[in-house]
Formats: structure tokens, sequence, C-alpha cells
């Protein structure tokens, strides 16, 4: 049995679950979410909280009573509270702006980069180069995230590019001219 899956989800007020033909719905203050489950999971809503169980005792129905536990958690706790992420654009001329569903960004190529905001995200930026992307699927604002830092990743020896706001760089000293 798995450690995480034994582990109860508690429901805040406000926040509904309801499963119907292997499908689990949460709805919440902030939106709703759907998650398809396995057939090895069986799902018992309670008032406050919400159990899973397997419904065998197999390797894979072990693996998803602790896959479908922390998915669960992550719907409930984006419906009531919502995730977001923070990004740092580092770099002489370095830019990003929103222009409607639009994340436009000058990266120091010759062309801009632009980028979609997808169904469901906000994004805002400030005037220092600041990009916090938020939304209430962890998933979505996870790839989003990890897209836009895909375009300039940070390099060692400068700090330029793109980088989440807790990541720290490991700089490298360049070459020293010494002979």
């Amino acid at each position: 049995m798995s450690k995480v899956g034994k582990l109860p989800v508690a429901v805040p007020a406000g926040v509904t679950v309801s499963v119907a033909d292997n499908v689990m719905t949460v709805k919440g203050p902030k939106g709703e979410l759907k998650q398809a489950i396995s057939s090895n999971i069986k799902v018992d809503v309670q008032a406050s909280e919400v159990v899973l169980t397997t419904t065998n005792n197999t390797k894979q129905a072990n693996a998803d009573h602790g896959l479908y536990r922390a998915l669960l958690a992550n719907m409930v706790k984006g419906v009531s509270e919502g995730y977001s992420k923070s990004l740092v654009v580092n770099g002489v001329g370095y830019k990003c702006d929103v222009k409607g569903n639009q994340l436009v960004m000058n990266l120091g190529y010759s062309n801009d980069f632009v980028a979609i905001i997808p169904e469901g995200l906000t994004v805002t930026t400030d005037a220092s180069g600041k990009l916090t992307v938020a939304g209430i699927s962890k998933q979505l604002v996870g790839e989003f995230c990890a897209q836009i830092r895909k375009l300039r990743m940070p390099e060692p020896y400068k700090g330029k590019g793109i980088r989440y706001e807790d990541e720290v760089i490991r700089r490298k000293v360049g070459k020293t001219g010494v002979k």
C-alpha cells in the first residue's frame, strides 16, 4: 500500500468533490478541474475529506494509489487557493510584455518570441523583469513556465536568461587573461 495514498485529502469549505464514471471533478471558488482515474482506485467522498483505496494489491495499483491521491490534493488546493510561479528575466535589453492573450518577449534575438497564453492562466509582468504566471492547474502553470524558461536558459557566466525567482544560478569565473 502506498504511504502517500493512505493519507486522506482534506476538503476545505466551499470545495466539492464528486466522482462519476472514473472521473474526479473538483469544484471550488476559483473554478473546476476534472481528472480521469484508473479502475484500480476507489474514491470514497466523505463530509470533509476524501479517502482513496486500491481495488487490488498489484504493483500498478499501488503506484496509482499515490499518484491519484497527489493529483486530487493538487486539484483541491488549485480550486481553493490557486498556484503561481514567478520568473525573472535578466539581461541587457531583455523584456516581456502581455498584449491580450499573447506574451511578447524580447530576449536578445533578432525577432521577438510570441507565446500564446493558455486558457485558464493569467500572466502579469512588471518593469523590473519579473513575470508571474497564475492559475488553478498546477500542471498547466508549471508546464507554461518551463516552456518560457526554455526559450533563454540562464547561463553561468553573466547570469543572463530566464530563471525561476527562487532558483540560484551557480556562477562560473570566466577567462582571466593572465599568462
